[in-house]
């Protein structure tokens, strides 16, 4: 800690920053531009002068020295002056150079009423132009469905472009110099290729980049009614604000939380969510009637549904995607030896293997920002980029962490982002990723491997031999992966703080049993080693938790047998989990089937009754992410009726003298006693009792206009809000405008800080935690009653070394990051960028066989034969070709890895 003085005021900072970011701790207003708290510090805009004193002296002869506060140390006994005239005249001329060019088109700019450029121009002072000439202009670019570029608004402060190349690993974006312009954009026009583009939407601090889905239904962000919510596009768990106008989700944006997301968000997360506004929705209750779903009223539709519920032969098939309250609603409903768990009995066995290694310890579960803090990691087995991008992003900046030592020896602050950069260098800290296939994370890595899912398993068991000689040795080890084992062996040794990644990508159990081994061997060799495990859906985990929960093979079976006529599905397209041949049989020995979703699916349209189910902007529900943590995902709106939350309907289903849930606490409370390790469910977020100074905490800001001239032609006046007995929120923007616990947090917002830079007054230490404490709660922490180094994996769990077969390839499934999940394929603009279903080859396979890309082939195993466009991959090993599964609800489901056969499409 230092003691600085500003204005004449003594504070205590972080010693070890800059000025700036001790103003901005301490809530004090300074204006910006260029620095951003991830990306440290530039120097690019010289918007955030202060004076400087060399003593007090100096301060009361009102002496002293204009310095950039970015730019300088927060170091013990400094003085400066942000209110000194000379100070308050050089940040004035600053924005006013800057907006000579500025278009001042705020009536017209997207990012009015949210823009950091208005925010610091009011805050300096700068309201008349005097600047009359003509203004340089820019032909804007197509930068693809995403983002909408108009370069006239750039103020040359290179966030932008140091975020897009340097923190994101970018490579088709720049800044382009010519004489005294600079343009930011693309070569030329074309889709921009990172996952991670649609942050450039918020690091703007202008309206040169704004979301493109937002402008096809804008509305003015004082008039988005905004909630806390997760994203339920993977299993992460990132935390996100969805916004509202008139009945339409408009946009999501990014919700900071220090262990998951920080400050930013993939895309997929981020326009994944137009699903909820998809003609794909279930809007209504539907009933059969000769072979054809009609709607019906509720009433009807429950009773009809209640009486096959209650028929006595029933099962209930649950769902990773659904909420921990709708899966136990369905559980209870059932009898929990009559409830499935919507998985293939292969992803069940890994999903609860994953949950049995992370907990038998005694590695730490890593959050992902702990994984970004390690100064080694390896990737096993687990395409990141595409499974878990967010957590991609985080392991791209760990590869700082060891050469960042070398700028401390050499006395360079972190904060100093180029001289930091510059001692770096293409030196990365060691990053390891071995994968069936190239990742998004190879231009990091000191090392690729591609090999087969046995291969990389065996991969890591000579890992963890090699660090502790009393796990099991792997025989028959090719030359080239001992020698690699022994280098990551190394690596993860000499770290400090090293990490294993691993997941459920390559459906290999032994992959996982190898990752847990290396975490135990460095455990017992006294490394505190972290272990993260990447499971696919928004809450796999949680159901998981649940327990009691039998794989959908089973309920196949019972079906089969003839035990079972009613099945009541819970947000699950059972085509997406199980091989095309026993789903249908499935639909066709079954003789009833209730299924509530919010999207129609192959499973919805065979159903006899189908209730409309609200998606995560419509209800309230609470997910438990990769790493345990339980996270609460409020309602930014309510829905027309009659769609509502599965776990009502499921409760309207339950028989007479059942007592029934009334509101949402009462539905957590019975979460949290359904099992030991829920319990802290009911802490995930406060309920619906929970006031600030009597009040509630409202979901618009103070600024809500109350109607949009849209809907002027119909009525000026708006509705009563309706109450919300379920939480602590309101549909208003009555309630106490303070600062609530993050849970609650539904944006942010501070006076004169309208844009997301507001989150800065929202943290105890910018880039730190959030004064109303971290949201969620976490439920899994590994046990440390096993020993240093945890169980020990025996010989057997070493698979053989893969072995191509003649004629036959080993079909491995591959994930995208657009495309392979299921609910953001819904959102128009993510299906544009989705790569379509098929088969990646080797050069030589396809040479062999007489085929180029794009040539059709038959594909055939065990449980597919599809026609698949053929994809050239140099990287493949030989034996193996990838399966993208694309929008072929059929692949998902299939059982992969498995061999097969590649033949042209006749």
């Amino acid at each position: 800690m230092a003691t600085i003085h500003v204005d004449g005021r003594a504070h205590e900072v972080e010693g070890a920053q800059n000025l700036l970011h001790a103003c901005l701790s301490l809530g004090l207003n300074l204006a910006y531009f260029c620095w951003h708290p991830a990306m440290g510090s530039v120097g690019a805009c010289r918007q955030c002068a202060v004076k400087q004193f060399k003593d007090e002296a100096e301060e009361q002869a009102h002496g002293g020295k204009i310095v950039m506060a970015c730019m300088t140390p927060a170091s013990e006994g400094t003085r400066i002056a942000i209110e000194d005239h000379d100070a308050v005249q050089f940040r004035a001329g600053i924005i006013e150079g800057l907006m000579a060019n500025h278009p001042h088109d705020c009536p017209v700019c997207d990012e009015g009423g949210e823009c950091h450029l208005q925010d610091m121009t009011v805050m300096t002072g700068h309201n008349y132009r005097r600047y009359d000439f003509r203004k340089r202009t820019f032909r804007n670019q197509d930068l693809g469905p995403l983002v909408n570029h108009e370069m006239n608004r750039c103020i040359q402060c290179y966030r932008c472009v140091r975020f897009y190349n340097e923190y994101a690993g970018g490579t088709d974006f720049g800044a382009f110099s010519l004489r005294n312009l600079v343009f930011f954009g693309r070569s030329e026009d074309g889709v921009l290729e990172s996952p991670f583009s649609g942050n450039l939407v918020e690091v703007c601090p202008t309206g040169v980049f704004t979301d493109k889905s937002l402008k096809e239904h804008y509305t003015r962000k004082w008039d988005l009614q905004q909630a806390p919510s997760i994203c339920v596009h993977c299993g992460q768990g990132c935390n996100v604000s969805a916004g509202e106008r008139y009945g339409m989700l408009r946009r999501i944006i990014n919700r900071y939380h220090e262990s998951i997301n920080g400050y930013f968000l993939c895309d997929r997360g981020r326009y994944g969510y137009e699903f909820v506004n998809s003609p794909d929705r279930i809007r209504q209750p539907q009933l059969a009637r000769h072979g054809t779903l009609v709607p019906v009223s509720s009433d009807e539709a429950v009773s009809r549904a209640a009486a096959l519920a209650q028929a006595g032969s029933v099962i209930g098939i649950g769902s990773p995607r659904a909420s921990l309250e709708a899966n136990y609603a369905l559980q209870r409903l059932v009898g929990p030896e009559r409830f499935f768990a919507g998985l293939s009995e292969a992803d069940l066995r890994l999903q609860a293997l994953a949950l049995e290694l992370q907990g038998r310890g005694p590695a730490h579960i890593l959050t992902p920002a702990e994984v970004e803090a390690s100064d080694a990691v390896l990737v096993l087995g687990e395409d990141v980029m595409n499974t878990a991008p967010r957590l991609a992003l985080r392991i791209r900046q760990s590869v700082r962490q060891e050469p960042l030592r070398r700028s401390d020896a050499l006395k360079i602050p972190r904060w100093l982002d180029h001289a930091t950069r510059e001692v770096m260098q293409r030196d990365f800290g060691p990053v390891f990723v071995a994968t069936p296939d190239v990742t998004g994370l190879d231009d990091v890595a000191r090392t690729s491997l591609r090999a087969a899912p046995d291969d990389l398993a065996r991969l890591g068991f000579a890992i963890a031999h090699e660090l502790d000689s009393s796990q099991p040795a792997v025989a028959m080890l090719a030359s080239e992966h001992a020698a690699l084992a022994r280098e990551i062996a190394q690596a993860l040794a000499r770290a400090e703080r090293p990490a294993v990644v691993s997941g459920s990508g390559c459906r290999s159990e032994a992959v996982l049993r190898a990752a847990a081994a290396i975490t135990n061997a460095l455990s017992a060799a006294g490394k505190a080693a972290g272990l993260s495990v990447v499971l696919p859906e928004c809450n796999s985990v949680g159901l998981m938790l649940l327990g009691h929960a039998e794989p959908l093979d089973a309920a196949l079976q019972l079906v089969a047998d003839g035990r079972v006529e009613t099945a009541i599905v819970l947000e699950n397209d059972l085509a997406r989990r199980l091989p095309a041949s026993g789903i249908s049989s499935f639909f066709d020995r079954l003789a009833h089937l209730i299924v509530v979703d919010s999207l129609w699916t192959e499973t919805a349209r065979r159903a006899e009754v189908v209730l409309p189910a609200a998606t995560f902007a419509e209800g309230d529900g609470t997910l438990v992410n990769s790493e345990g943590r339980a996270q609460r995902a409020f309602q930014v709106y309510m829905p027309q009726a009659p769609i509502q939350e599965s776990w009502r309907w499921l409760q309207a289903l339950e028989p007479p003298g059942v007592a029934r849930w009334q509101n949402l606490d009462e539905a957590v409370a019975a979460v949290s006693a359904a099992a030991p390790v829920l319990a802290p469910v009911v802490d995930a977020a406060p309920g619906s009792r929970f006031r600030m100074a009597g009040a509630k905490v409202p979901r618009e800001p103070q600024r809500y206009s109350g109607r949009t001239a849209m809907h002027a032609n119909v009525d000026v006046r708006e509705p009563k809000p309706p109450d919300d007995p379920d939480t602590p929120l309101t549909f208003s923007m009555e309630g106490n405008p303070t600062q609530p616990p993050a849970a609650l947090t539904p944006f942010f917002w501070s006076p004169g800080w309208n844009s997301i830079q507001a989150v800065n007054f929202y943290q105890r230490e910018i880039a730190g935690p959030l004064r109303g404490g971290e949201a969620g709660v976490r439920l899994l922490e590994p046990s440390e009653t096993r020993g240093a180094g945890g169980p020990r994996e025996g010989r057997e769990s070493i698979p053989p070394a893969f072995a191509p077969r003649a004629g036959e390839w080993l079909l491995v499934p591959l994930s995208r990051v657009f495309g392979s999940e299921e609910l953001s394929q819904r959102s128009p603009s993510i299906a544009q960028l989705a790569e379509p279903a098929h088969i990646r080859l080797r050069p030589a396979d396809a040479e062999r066989l007489g085929l180029q890309a794009g040539d059709q082939v038959q594909v055939a195993c065990d449980s597919f034969t599809v026609a698949l466009p053929v994809v050239v991959a140099p990287d493949l090993p030989v034996g193996l070709a990838g399966i993208v599964p694309g929008e072929l609800a059929a692949l998902h489901g299939a059982s992969l890895p498995a061999w097969g056969t590649v033949s042209r499409a006749s």
